[in-house]
C-alpha cells in the first residue's frame, strides 16, 4: 500500500496519525481512499471532486500538478506527501 505524509495542520482530523496507508494505482484514488478512511480531511482536501488549489501532493519531489494531476499513477510502495499552502503575513 501506498502512504500518504500527513501534515501537522490536518492531523486533527486523522487521530493524530502522521503517516496513513492508502490503497489505489492513481493519487486521486489514494486521496479518495484517505478521505474514506479519515472523512474529515474531505473538506480540507477537495472542492467536490477536484483538488483545492491550495493542496499541493507531492511523490518524491515532483508536483503531481506537472505529472498527470489525480490521474498520475502510483506504485504500492510509494509515498505521498500532502503540503498545504502558506499564506498571509505583514507587508
Amino acid at each position: 500500500m501506498a502512504k500518504v505524509r500527513i501534515p501537522t495542520p490536518l492531523r486533527a482530523f486523522t487521530e493524530g496519525a502522521a503517516n496513513i496507508d492508502v490503497a489505489g494505482a492513481t493519487v486521486g484514488e489514494a486521496l479518495v481512499n484517505l478521505v474514506e478512511q479519515h472523512p474529515e480531511l474531505r473538506d480540507h482536501l477537495f472542492n467536490d471532486d477536484e483538488l483545492r488549489s491550495f493542496v499541493n501532493v507531492f511523490i518524491g519531489d515532483e508536483d503531481i500538478r506537472f505529472l498527470q494531476g489525480l490521474d498520475t499513477e502510483i506504485a504500492a510502495d510509494e509515498s505521498l506527501r500532502i503540503i498545504p499552502s502558506i499564506a498571509g503575513g505583514r507587508r
